[in-house]
């Protein structure tokens, strides 16, 4: 019985994740065929690489450049970045976004406006929301979201500055190719691409963290409890001055919720230190409920 729930589970979330992969990969090439490629803007990687070689060689489809050039990045993929799983992923979700960017190049879908600015906006968060997606599907479009995954991975560096760091080559040869104006917009695509693709895949950080220090933590604690419905945790910590002890309090609370507590704590103690904080995540009671993915 348990063998059968656990197979029921995993079939759903497989299922689920190719969902996302499949929304995720023509959200990209919708992004790359009426935004970005129309307006000539390389917004780096394999993708902006493959608009270029387009500009050089019009005959050769954008999708099937981007099959190509993926090609020698999958080895790479597959021995550092979940083995097997990744590897069958990252060739189906490459495979579906080449795949659509040919059938909509075919089907004559053109750009909807001439207009730089909004193909730059458009094109990069509507990329950027399809590669999220691929990304919450645990995997990725290949090219440098390989090496921007495996900078995430090694050294903590978040999704926009990754591809900065990694597609600085492709931005170069844009700027030769199509100008420098052009890649300047191109360079803005590609971190709005990040930033919507990182809140995405990881959700936007709306939560708040605050350690309050008061001569009241039995008031603060107790009106959080009731009039906000969240827990506070205490501890009792040393003054490095005074050497006197003081009570800290700890609550997670949400962004819409800053104000209340704000009044709570100067209501109850109007000298009170806190400090308030951003969190990446949070589970638990009242925040996102953990799963193992």
């Amino acid at each position: 019985m348990q063998s059968t729930l656990l197979q029921h589970r995993e079939a759903v979330a497989t299922t689920r994740d190719y969902t996302l992969i499949a929304v995720g990969s023509l959200l990209q090439a919708i992004s790359v065929i009426v935004f970005l490629a129309p307006a000539d803007l390389a917004s780096g990687g394999v993708s902006g690489l493959a608009v270029i070689v387009n500009q050089l060689v019009p005959g050769l489809p954008i999708g099937a450049i981007v099959l190509v050039l993926n090609l020698p990045l999958f080895r790479l993929g597959i021995r550092t970045l979940g083995g097997l799983r990744f590897f069958v992923r990252t060739i189906v979700t490459v495979a579906m976004y080449s795949v659509l960017m040919v059938v909509l190049a075919a089907a004559g879908i053109k750009s909807v406006t001439g207009d730089i600015v909004l193909n730059t906006l458009f094109g990069a968060i509507i990329g950027g929301v399809g590669m999220g997606l691929v990304f919450r599907a645990k995997s990725t479009t290949g090219g440098t979201d390989v090496l921007t995954q495996i900078l995430l991975r090694w050294r903590g560096i978040p999704l926009s500055q990754g591809y900065l760091i990694t597609d600085a080559a492709v931005m170069l040869l844009a700027g030769l190719i199509f100008g420098w104006e052009k890649a300047l917009y191109a360079l803005i695509a590609l971190y709005v691409t990040g930033l919507v693709a990182e809140a995405t895949s990881e959700g936007v950080g709306v939560t708040r963290t605050v350690t309050v220090i008061t001569q009241a933590p039995d008031l603060v604690a107790a009106a959080v409890m009731t009039h906000m419905g969240r827990g506070v945790t205490r501890w009792t910590a040393t003054g490095a001055y005074t050497g006197q002890e003081r009570p800290i309090l700890f609550i997670v609370i949400s962004r819409a919720e800053v104000a209340v507590l704000k009044s709570i704590i100067y209501d109850a103690d109007p000298h009170a230190f806190f400090v308030i904080g951003q969190a990446h995540e949070v589970y638990g009671e009242g925040f996102k409920q953990f799963e193992r993915r």
